[in-house]
C-alpha cells in the first residue's frame, strides 16, 4: 500500500488506523515518541512533491520554494499561537536549539542552567559551550520523580536565586517542555514567567509538544525561544522542526546555520532583525519535502477529527495502558495523578535496581526488543533508569490499544529475565 484516499470518513482509533502507516504486521509501536511514524497519506504527499520537484528542480528552487515555505510557516505559526515574523522552518530541535545557545557571546561568569532530565545531546552541547570562549558555567537543576508540579515550581525558583548574579552576566536557562525520559509534560510556562522576573533567557526544547502538547500558545506564554520537532507527534517527514525566536531576541541569532547568502552584519542592518526570516528560506540545497510536509500532516489531523480528538484518545490510552502493564507488573506508573502525562506514560519494569545504566544494557535491550532471535513479534519502548529504578516510557498513539501493552508486558518480562541472566554471568 503506498497511498490512501481520506477524503471520507476516518476510521475509528486504535488498530484499525494501522493501514494508514507502513508499519511491519509483527512491530508493536511503542516508541512513536523517539522518531516520529510517518503516516501513508502523508508519505502519498511528499512522493507527490518529490516528483514536482525533481520535474524542474531550477523552478522549484528558484521560483517556488520560498513561496511554499511562506505558507507552511503561516500555517504553523497560527497552529502555535506566534506571530509569523517570529517562526522559522529548521532539520531538527536540537538543529534550532544549537542554532540558537551557538549564538550567544559567552563571557566569563555567564551561566547556562540545565536539568538532570534534560535530553543527553542538549546536555552535551551545554558541556561543549562551557568547553569553548568564554567558559559559561553549567547549573543543573535536579528533579526526582516522582514529584509534583508545584514542587518543580519553587525548586526551579530557589535554584535561580542562589545562582550568584554580576552586572553584564547572561543567564540562559535551557528547559524542556515535555522531558523526553522521562516522558513528563513541565510547568514550562510558569517556569519562563519565573525566569522573566529574574532576567534569566528562557530556552524551551519543546521537541515533544507540537502534536502532543494541547493548546501551545507562545504569545502567550511569550518565552524566549521555542523549538519543537514535527516529525514526532505532528505527522511530519523526518525531519523538520518549528523554530521561535522571539523578534526582541533576532539579535541574538545574527545568524542561521548553515551562514545564509543574505546574512547582513549586525552593524549594517536597519533593524535588528533585518534578514533573519531570509536567511532560513534558503541556506543551501537541501531536501525540500520534510519541511513542506508540515501541511499535508496537518491535513490528515484534520480529517482524523483534530487535535482535541486526536490527543483525547491518546492520552486515555496512556492512562490505562500504563496502568494495565503497571498490573501487569505488579510495579507502578511514574505519575500516578497524570499531572505530568499527555500521551507518554512511565511504567517501572521488573529489573532489579542493582543493575546500573549503561551503553551496554540499552543495546542489550535494542537487540532483544527489535531483533529478536527467539520470537517474531518486535516491540519497542524506551527503557530508561531513574532515581533507583528502572522504566518503561510508552507512546500512546492513534493506533494504539490495551493489547499492545499486553504485547510489551510480555516481551519485557521476557527480555529483562534475559538481562538479569547475562549480567550475572559477567559479574
Amino acid at each position: 500500500m503506498t497511498q490512501l484516499d481520506f477524503d471520507g470518513d476516518s476510521p475509528a482509533f486504535g488498530h484499525s488506523m494501522l493501514k494508514y502507516f507502513a508499519f511491519d504486521p509483527n512491530y508493536v509501536n511503542l516508541n512513536h515518541g523517539s522518531y516520529g511514524s510517518l503516516p501513508l497519506p502523508v508519505l502519498a504527499a511528499c512522493n507527490k512533491l518529490t516528483l514536482h520537484v525533481e520535474s524542474n528542480p531550477d523552478l522549484f528552487v528558484k521560483v517556488e520554494q520560498t513561496e511554499l515555505i511562506t505558507k507552511t510557516r503561516a500555517r504553523i505559526s497560527k497552529f502555535i499561537g506566534a506571530k509569523m515574523n517570529e517562526v522559522v522552518l529548521v532539520r531538527n530541535t536540537s538543529h534550532g536549539l544549537n542554532t540558537i545557545m551557538r549564538s550567544f557571546e559567552w563571557n566569563a561568569g555567564d551561566v547556562i542552567v540545565t536539568c538532570n532530565s534534560t535530553y543527553d545531546a542538549m546536555q552535551g552541547l551545554a558541556r561543549f559551550l562551557h568547553d569553548g570562549p568564554g567558559h559559561p558555567e553549567v547549573s543543573q537543576f535536579v528533579i526526582q520523580w516522582p514529584t509534583s508540579h508545584a514542587v518543580i515550581i519553587a525548586g526551579y525558583r530557589a535554584h535561580l536565586q542562589s545562582i550568584r548574579r554580576h552586572r553584564g552576566q547572561k543567564v540562559v536557562a535551557m528547559i524542556d517542555s515535555i522531558t523526553s525520559v522521562p516522558g513528563a509534560l513541565m510547568p514550562w510556562q510558569t517556569l519562563v514567567q519565573i525566569c522573566k522576573e529574574m532576567g534569566v533567557y528562557s530556552v524551551i526544547d519543546g521537541a515533544h509538544s507540537i502534536g502532543q502538547e494541547m493548546n501551545i500558545n507562545l504569545g502567550k506564554a511569550d518565552p524566549d525561544f521555542w523549538v519543537s520537532n514535527c516529525h514526532k507527534w505532528l505527522f511530519a517527514k523526518r525531519g523538520c522542526a518549528v523554530m521561535f525566536v522571539a523578534e526582541r531576541n533576532q539579535h541574538i541569532v545574527k545568524s542561521s546555520f548553515p551562514t545564509s547568502k543574505v546574512y547582513i552584519s549586525p552593524s549594517d542592518r536597519k533593524f535588528p532583525s533585518e534578514s533573519f526570516i531570509e536567511q532560513y528560506n534558503w541556506n543551501g540545497t537541501i531536501d525540500f519535502v520534510p519541511p513542506l510536509s508540515i501541511s499535508a500532516a496537518l491535513d490528515f489531523r484534520e480529517w482524523l477529527g483534530g487535535e482535541k480528538a486526536i490527543n483525547a484518545y491518546c492520552h486515555d490510552m496512556a492512562m490505562r495502558g500504563g496502568a494495565h502493564l503497571a498490573s501487569i507488573f505488579g510495579t507502578r506508573v511514574l505519575d500516578e495523578t497524570g499531572e505530568f502525562t499527555c500521551n507518554m506514560v512511565n511504567v517501572q519494569i521488573p529489573l532489579p535496581p542493582s543493575i546500573e545504566p549503561s551503553d551496554a544494557i540499552d543495546d542489550l535491550f535494542q537487540q532483544k526488543m527489535l531483533r529478536p532471535t527467539n520470537r517474531k513479534i518486535k516491540v519497542s519502548a524506551s527503557v530508561f533508569h531513574h532515581n533507583g529504578a528502572w522504566w518503561a516510557r510508552c507512546s500512546a498513539q492513534i493506533w494504539t490499544e490495551l493489547s499492545d501493552f499486553e504485547v510489551l508486558g510480555s516481551v519485557l518480562r521476557e527480555v529483562c529475565n534475559e538481562v538479569k541472566r547475562e549480567i550475572q554471568a559477567v559479574y
